[in-house]
């Protein structure tokens, strides 16, 4: 049995898994989760992550997934204020081999391990994991992640790219004027302004101006709870809004990778309002692309569920630099 040490690093929280590469579906019952603004450094929050397991053994590797531009085994953290590389892992942990990689390229790795339970089908096209072709993934969390990944039988190429921060195109004069609102605020608007956590909060402010509600400090969760307890409510239409637009926003995805096998959607947003999503316009807004629409319409999408997406390709890709795959 070869120990391996995976995690998820996000701009709020960080998940450890300590995994039995060798399985042949590897398990997550050791994994836990910790607020990043509760550790010093990332090396710190794994030796407590171990000392909580009452764990002193051999480690063959690590691979980290990271919310974040990756260069040179190398990122810095702005929520949490850390710097992660692989060279202070490999040093401060006493672990022979350390990777740090990009939360989408652990993403990516993990498609071909998805099993029927990990994924629910948006709209009427069944999601088919295929061996082969171009897939797409947008994941609204704390920000706004978006990749890929292209398959040719084995073999998985991760595409990582930085999408979220593309700029918002509007599609009516609602979101215009919604546009206009937030451009006061940040100058540039890009999707991240609308799909993600802040996001969901931008949304609620600018519709608050248009209809001439007094706004007020709300939290994400609160939105997405509100609007799932309350179908008739302002923050029903809020949340109503934000899945539309991931609509268009993931079409486009679609339309710029050529991602006709299918695109699935990530984040931590939607698994907790899952029937809300699934009757909202998204689908509706994937599809109309106009003179395109046909060629959308002909791409299946489905809702990532596994809570350990992350994790799991992060073990992929350990596995892959181990030789055990």
């Amino acid at each position: 049995m070869s120990l391996g040490l995976v995690a998820d690093i996000g701009g709020t929280n960080v998940r450890f898994a300590l995994t039995d590469v060798d399985a042949e579906r590897v398990s997550f019952d050791s994994a836990r989760k910790y607020p990043t603004r509760d550790h010093s450094d990332i090396a710190d929050a794994a030796r407590t992550y171990l000392k909580e397991l009452n764990f002193d053994g051999a480690i063959a590797g690590l691979v980290f997934g990271v919310a974040g531009p990756v260069q040179h085994g190398s990122i810095h953290l702005t929520n949490a204020c850390w710097t992660i590389s692989e060279d202070d892992l490999r040093s401060k942990l006493k672990i022979p081999f350390a990777r740090v990689v990009n939360d989408f390229e652990t993403l990516a790795e993990a498609v071909p391990e998805f099993q029927a339970q990990d994924l629910i089908q948006i709209g009427s096209l069944p999601f088919q994991n295929r061996r082969t072709g171009t897939m797409a993934i947008v994941g609204p969390g704390t920000g706004l992640g978006i990749g890929g990944l292209i398959r040719s039988n084995d073999a998985t190429l991760p595409l990582v790219t930085e999408g979220g921060h593309a700029n918002f195109a509007p599609v009516d004069d609602l979101e215009i004027r919604m546009l206009q609102i937030l451009m006061k605020k940040y100058g540039r608007v890009s999707n991240e302004r609308i799909l993600s956590g802040p996001g969901l909060q931008n949304i609620y402010a600018a519709l608050s101006e248009i209809e001439g509600r007094a706004a007020s400090d709300i939290a994400p969760e609160a939105i997405t709870k509100t609007a799932r307890e309350k179908p008739d409510s302002f923050e029903a239409r809020v949340f109503g809004h934000f899945c539309a637009i991931l609509g268009s926003v993931a079409g486009n995805v679609a339309l710029g990778m050529g991602a006709r096998g299918g695109v699935l959607i990530a984040g931590g947003i939607l698994p907790d309002a899952v029937d809300f999503f699934l009757a909202s316009d998204f689908r509706k807004r994937f599809d109309e692309k106009g003179r395109f629409a046909d060629y959308l319409k002909a791409i299946p999408t489905a809702l990532i569920v596994d809570e350990h997406a992350g994790l799991r390709g992060a073990a992929a890709i350990l596995r892959l630099e181990l030789g055990k795959r």
